[in-house]
C-alpha cells in the first residue's frame, strides 16, 4: 500500500464527507478510495470512519489520525518544495467558518479578493453563531470573536473588535440620550441572547462599571440587533465592524462614547501551527495583512 496516497485519500474523504466526492476530486474510482481507507485502517488497526447510508463521521481514532495525516502530507509537500520539484501556487479546498455578521460584512469580500490571487483554491464558508468543532465539521479555519479562546487550538489575532452603544437619531429624539451608564437602566436595550444579555460593562480612566440592562428584544445574531436599532427599537451594544459605517453615515448615533466596552479580538483559529497547507497559510497571511493596523471600520 502507498501509505502517503492512502493518507491523502483519507483526508479528502474526511474533508468532503463522502467517498464519491473524494474519489471525484482525486480522479480515482469510489472503489479505489474505499480500498485505500480500508487498508489504512488495517495498517493502523483502528476504525477511522463510521459509515452509514446517510453520512460519514470520524471516530475518535479518526479525528487523531486526520490531524496526523495532514501534518505528514504537509511535511511531504515541504520536502518537495525544498527539492524544487513543486513550486505551484496554493490549490485545493478550504473550509472556513465565522459568524453571520462578520462573514457578510467583511469576510465574504476578503475571501473573494483572496480567490482572485489564488484561483485554484476553492472555499466553502460556514456562517453560524455557535462554536464549531473544527475536526468534526472538517473546518480548516475558524474566524472567532472572543476574549477567551480554546487553549487547545492555535490562534492568530487578525484585528481588534471594539464595541459601541448606539441608537437611531429618531429613538434618541423620542426617549433622550443617556448621559451616564446608569441611565441605560431606563432605556429599552437590545441584547444578545447568548452573550452579556443582562449586564453591559464599561471602563473609563481606570474606572470599571457593570450596568444591568433589559429590553423587549434579544437575538443571537448582531445583524438582527443592528437592523432593530436602525428601525428605532432601542439602544444596542454593537461591534464597530457593523456599527462604525452606520455611525459615520448618520444612520446611527454613538451613545456614551467616552465609556468603552471591553475589547475583544477577531482571531483566526485552527488545529495545528506545524505543517499547515499552503492554502491555509496564505489565507491567514492575507487576512492578517488586510486587517493590519486600524481596521477600515474603525477609521474616521
Amino acid at each position: 500500500m502507498d501509505r502517503l496516497t492512502a493518507m491523502r485519500v483519507f483526508v479528502e474523504v474526511a474533508q468532503r464527507g463522502s467517498f464519491t466526492a473524494a474519489a471525484d476530486s482525486l480522479d480515482i474510482s469510489r472503489a479505489m478510495a474505499t480500498r485505500y481507507v480500508s487498508e489504512l485502517e488495517q495498517w493502523l488497526n483502528a476504525r477511522l470512519l463510521q459509515r452509514s447510508t446517510r453520512r460519514l463521521s470520524l471516530t475518535e481514532a479518526g479525528e487523531r489520525c486526520l490531524l496526523q495525516c495532514r501534518q505528514i502530507l504537509e511535511l511531504s509537500g515541504e520536502m518537495t518544495d525544498v527539492s524544487g520539484r513543486d513550486n505551484s501556487a496554493p490549490k485545493g479546498p478550504l473550509r472556513i467558518t465565522t459568524s453571520m455578521s462578520f462573514g457578510m460584512a467583511h469576510l465574504a469580500a476578503a475571501v473573494t479578493d483572496y480567490l482572485k490571487l489564488y484561483p485554484q483554491v476553492s472555499v466553502d464558508m460556514l456562517m453560524v453563531d455557535r462554536s464549531v468543532n473544527l475536526i468534526e465539521e472538517r473546518i480548516d479555519l475558524a474566524i472567532r470573536i472572543s476574549g477567551e479562546l480554546d487553549p487547545n487550538l492555535v490562534t492568530r489575532r487578525l484585528a481588534p473588535c471594539r464595541s459601541v452603544v448606539c441608537a437611531s437619531p429618531d429613538y434618541l429624539r423620542r426617549y433622550g440620550t443617556p448621559a451616564s451608564p446608569a441611565d441605560l437602566t431606563r432605556h429599552n436595550c437590545l441584547t444578545y441572547s447568548n452573550f452579556g444579555k443582562g449586564q453591559w460593562r464599561f471602563a473609563r480612566a481606570g474606572q470599571e462599571i457593570e450596568v444591568p440592562v433589559s429590553g423587549n428584544l434579544s437575538a443571537n445574531e448582531a445583524t438582527v440587533l443592528t437592523q432593530a436599532a436602525l428601525a428605532g427599537a432601542g439602544l444596542a451594544l454593537q461591534p464597530t465592524y457593523l456599527a462604525g459605517p452606520l455611525i459615520r453615515s448618520g444612520q446611527l448615533s454613538a451613545v456614551l462614547p467616552e465609556w468603552e466596552p471591553p475589547e475583544l479580538g477577531i482571531c483566526g483559529v485552527y488545529v495545528s501551527r506545524r505543517h499547515m497547507p499552503a492554502t491555509l497559510r496564505t489565507l491567514i497571511d492575507f487576512l492578517v495583512q488586510r486587517y493590519a493596523g486600524v481596521p477600515d471600520w474603525d477609521k474616521n
